[in-house]
């Protein structure tokens, strides 16, 4: 009996070297362009953190819905449970590698007529069985199938905590983005307000001399339709700051109720962020990183696929006690106990196992391509981002300048036709010229902080390191299934 159980320990302690030498590690992801020193629309400076980048608005109540939407998203909490469940596939396939033991016990009572057993025999014989035994069974993970899998758990999880992190800097983005979608409607809704206000006095003073004979009915007909058509321009635009609304509180996970409070004004334009360069970029940015460990994810189950086609070895064993009387359970006379070997290798199933690596194979290669496109997006996003910063700048300005001389020149046109001097189609063209070009010059404004927003996004940048606290990071998690939370969300 001990040099039974010396051998069966030094097969164990075997099986486990060699399995902890069977690693199997993928090819790294590599791209299929090169990657330009600095980006060609903004070269130089570092990327310094754009920590909260939010708050360089300067608006406390933007700061607040982002903060509870970062609390209370729907869309994130649903992100957040994905990230759990990986977590706990990670440790399930981990579970894999190690010896399955659990613990049983029997008890039986059996009767059994003895009648017609043999000549004579009569009655019945009573009879109890307890049994307690301990069972263990192993797959010696000779040659990697095992961590290999379990390596593509781990990653998978790990590829779900980068996205939950892009997850929170895209809800962060939209919440500042319908933000100031909220302030740019309303600001919208001042300017038509303002003009209607404008065009019933107009619309009066026009009747007046209409009523007195110097003025054409015609006049006042189209002065009428004008302020009309103002009004219903102020309708549409209430109806965009009232969707607006509803859609930053389903947002927050609050219900859409239409009643928050914002700035009446667009804020000034910040100064841009820092850039960096973008091989920085591709090793920040959430979306990058989740598709490279795709890759690497995809690269494990590839050789976990290929292993398969060797032998797998199993050892099953089994100890205990057994007796009649539960009172002799633990007598020395009990003790049962069994150990078992197996070795199977795969001869022939049709092709199926081949097929599965040829699955593995090609699931690589797309992902390899979809980390490129990625990557390649990613890029896309921040040169396209710095280039149109510059050209919305420019037009704004020429949009202020166009909307200032058009509410001058609805002063003076309405003036020279009181005197006489020009007809009243002037008027109406340069307070139409005046509400468009101000209405464009606001609108504007709010593409450039949409643009801006849309660089924070692309630049990967808004919170201080990972969003998400695990304990696998280069490290398989931890084989009991007891312990803290994994993952939190700040």
């Amino acid at each position: 009996m001990p040099r039974l159980r010396a051998q069966a320990f030094a097969l164990g302690a075997a099986a486990l070297l060699l399995s902890a030498c069977a690693t199997v590690e993928p090819e790294p992801a590599q791209l299929s362009f090169a990657l330009p020193a600095e980006f060609a629309a903004h070269p130089g400076e570092a990327f310094a953190g754009s920590e909260h980048w939010w708050q360089g608005f300067g608006d406390a109540r933007l700061d607040q819905f982002v903060t509870t939407a970062l609390q209370s998203n729907p869309a994130l909490a649903q992100a957040l449970a994905r990230v759990r469940i990986a977590e706990a596939q990670a440790r399930v396939s981990r579970a894999d590698r190690w010896p399955q033991i659990s613990l049983g016990s029997t008890h039986a009572r059996q009767r059994q007529n003895l009648e017609g057993m043999l000549p004579g025999l009569e009655g019945s014989l009573l009879s109890n069985n307890h049994d307690l035994t301990l069972d263990v069974s192993w797959e010696l993970d000779l040659w990697g199938r095992l961590a290999a899998m379990s390596a593509a758990s781990r990653t998978d999880f790990l590829a779900s905590a980068e996205r939950l992190r892009g997850m929170r800097q895209s809800v962060a983005a939209q919440v500042a983005q319908l933000y100031f979608e909220i302030v740019h409607a309303r600001a919208q809704v001042d300017l038509s307000t303002r003009t209607v206000e404008v065009l019933q006095e107009m619309a009066r003073q026009i009747d007046n001399r209409v009523a007195v004979g110097i003025a054409s009915p015609a006049d006042a007909m189209l002065a009428n339709a004008n302020l009309e058509s103002a009004r219903a321009g102020l309708e549409q635009r209430s109806e965009a700051l009232q969707r607006s609304l509803r859609q930053l509180e389903v947002q927050l996970g609050g219900y859409p109720l239409g009643t928050l409070q914002t700035s009446q004004q667009l804020p000034p334009i910040p100064a841009p962020p820092a850039t960096g360069v973008p091989a920085e970029l591709l090793a920040r940015r959430p979306d990058v990183r989740a598709a490279e460990l795709a890759v690497r994810s995809a690269g494990y189950q590839l050789g976990a696929a290929e292993r398969s086609l060797l032998p797998s070895i199993a050892l099953s064993g089994s100890g205990g006690f057994s007796s009649s009387e539960l009172s002799d359970l633990f007598g020395s006379d009990t003790l049962i106990w069994s150990i078992a070997g197996r070795i199977l290798q795969p001869v022939f199933q049709g092709g199926r196992l081949v097929a599965q690596v040829d699955i593995a194979g090609g699931q690589r290669e797309e992902a390899l391509h979809a980390y490129g496109e990625t990557a390649l997006t990613a890029l896309a996003e921040v040169e396209s981002a710095l280039v149109v910063e510059k050209l919305l700048a420019r037009r704004e300005r020429a949009l202020e300048a166009s909307a200032s001389a058009a509410e001058q020149a609805v002063t003076v046109s309405f003036n020279r036709y009181l005197q006489g001097i020009d007809p009243f189609l002037n008027v109406l063209e340069s307070q139409q010229r005046a509400l468009d070009g101000r209405s464009a010059q606001i609108s504007a404004h709010h593409a450039q902080l949409e643009n801006r927003i849309a660089l924070h996004l692309a630049l990967g940048g808004g919170f201080d390191g990972a969003a998400v606290n695990t304990r696998a990071t280069s490290t398989p998690p931890a084989a009991t299934d007891a312990g803290p939370d994994p993952v939190s969300n700040p």
